[in-house]
């Protein structure tokens, strides 16, 4: 029995805790990700055609009143917002919203003379304000468990959008061929031929890729449920207990291996005046916002005592830090990747978005294997990933004929710039967010806040760029 226990672990998690929490991180974007990589096949049965992308881009944002309720309901309630209760219900909501969609997607309906797709972008709406939550409201959750399960949410969450895109994949999406095709002139009535891209039958319809996502819904929220309710899971809790002054913390004596043991007499009394909080490994979290010493207890009886080991203007220095690496990563370059890569040719796109979604979940578990928490590295990881930003901004700014267009070269260059991109600011984003998690639940909350944040910022400086002042122009699918 004592065998097959330490199977399940490595060093300090648990492996199927570990693979539970990641299954959890991915329903945290699965299903708006999954949206954005089937627009292909649904564009051309929907009235709006490839204005699409433009409605659901404003929709999301204006999803951002789920996170903005949050922080409200968090900043009045004290610390006593039942966080738990409200993931239940999101995840409830994106799940019946992904449902619907298997049905729905094509129903139309006319508003002010124009045919929209209507159930697509209410349910759009939902899925959004789920997925948009999911920041303020999944990375406190997380300070439940150890610091080292931090980068297995992550990595989930780098799932969220690599899963999809693969089967996606399966299905064929983007799959196409450039044909020669006749094509009348309307005021002539002269015809000619010109290279047009044909889009190839997906191997499977929209509705069943609908109906996948519904399942990636189902599985998320039963890994929460089992992180809540597994004993195996709630082993692996850990129960912080705020010391109010000094005498409490002067009772303990550290051990040779660095934890902090009890003496027998504290033990006694905070186990009769709180049993809560101490000497129960599955009880709810305790913190507080001042800065007072907190004791850990581990799920191997061990003791740590942490104090807010960040100064002040490092944590908000952080904090900025994250939404500058969001606003890049969720909001900007996202929404150009088309004008960068597809000028080099459609398997540059491809390869692109298909190798970033795998190096983000793989610069997480680096950060696990390899965890950071010097200020020094993670500077240089952010500088040298907004370098790369800035130079794939270049080559969307530069389409259709950006440098280096006809060789493949600039192929290699333009898909390696995206690749590194993602993988540096992922590793700085998962190391921020591990060292908020080591200063408690409030820090992980407000990190989730900027990181929603940041990503909104970026996302509506882009729209701007993209549809107002329009300095990007598409490079054609066949050239």
């Amino acid at each position: 029995m004592g065998k097959g226990k330490n199977l399940l672990r490595c060093g300090e998690i648990n492996i199927f805790v570990y693979f539970v929490v990641a299954m959890f991180g991915v329903g945290s974007w699965v299903a708006v990700n999954g949206l954005w990589v089937e627009l292909p096949v649904m564009v051309p049965h929907l009235p709006e055609g490839w204005k699409l992308p433009s409605y659901l881009t404003v929709i999301i944002q204006l999803a951002n009143i789920g996170p903005i309720l949050v922080i409200l309901a968090y900043t009045c309630s004290k610390d006593s917002l039942n966080e738990k209760v409200i993931v239940y219900v999101i995840l409830t909501v994106g799940t019946i919203a992904c449902l619907l969609l298997a049905y729905f997607w094509q129903t139309t309906s006319y508003i002010v003379g124009e045919e929209h797709s209507t159930a697509l972008l209410i349910l759009q709406f939902f899925l959004a304000c789920v997925d948009c939550t999911s920041s303020v409201l999944f990375l406190p959750f997380m300070s439940l468990f150890r610091v080292e399960y931090m980068t297995g949410y992550f990595i989930g969450e780098g799932l969220s959008g690599l899963i999809p895109s693969i089967v996606a994949l399966g299905q064929g999406v983007g799959k196409m061929t450039c044909e020669n095709v006749s094509v009348v002139n309307m005021t002539t009535n002269i015809s000619y031929y010109e290279i047009q891209a044909i889009y190839h039958e997906p191997s499977f319809p929209v509705k069943d890729f609908f109906f996948f996502l519904f399942a990636m819904m189902i599985m998320s929220g039963l890994a929460f449920t089992s992180l809540n309710k597994l004993p195996i899971c709630k082993r692996e809790h850990v129960i912080e207990y705020v010391m109010e002054n000094k005498e409490e913390a002067s009772s303990l004596s550290s051990t040779s291996d660095g934890h902090i043991e009890l003496s027998s007499d504290h033990t006694q009394e905070n186990s009769d005046n709180n049993p809560t909080n101490v000497g129960h490994s599955n009880s709810e979290l305790v913190l507080s916002s001042k800065k007072k010493p907190c004791l850990t207890i581990c799920p191997d009886g061990s003791y740590t005592l942490p104090v807010q080991s960040l100064r002040k203007e490092m944590y908000f220095y952080y904090l900025v830090l994250t939404a500058w690496i969001n606003a890049f990563s969720n909001g900007v370059l996202p929404s150009v990747q088309t004008y960068s890569c597809l000028p080099y040719g459609n398997n540059a796109y491809h390869l692109a978005v298909t190798l970033s979604s795998i190096a983000n979940p793989l610069a997480c578990f680096i950060a696990f294997l390899l965890p950071v928490a010097t200020c020094v590295v993670i500077n240089v990881f952010t500088v040298l990933g907004t370098c790369l930003a800035g130079f794939i901004l270049v080559t969307a700014v530069k389409s259709p004929t950006p440098l280096f267009q006809d060789s493949e070269t600039g192929a290699a260059i333009v898909v390696l710039a995206w690749v590194l991109f993602t993988s540096l600011m992922t590793f700085s984003k998962v190391s921020i967010a591990t060292l908020f998690r080591r200063e408690g639940k409030k820090a992980l909350f407000w990190c989730g806040a900027v990181t929603q944040m940041g990503s909104v910022v970026g996302a509506i400086v882009t729209y701007i760029l993209v549809n107002v002042i329009m300095i990007f122009e598409s490079a054609p699918a066949c050239s």
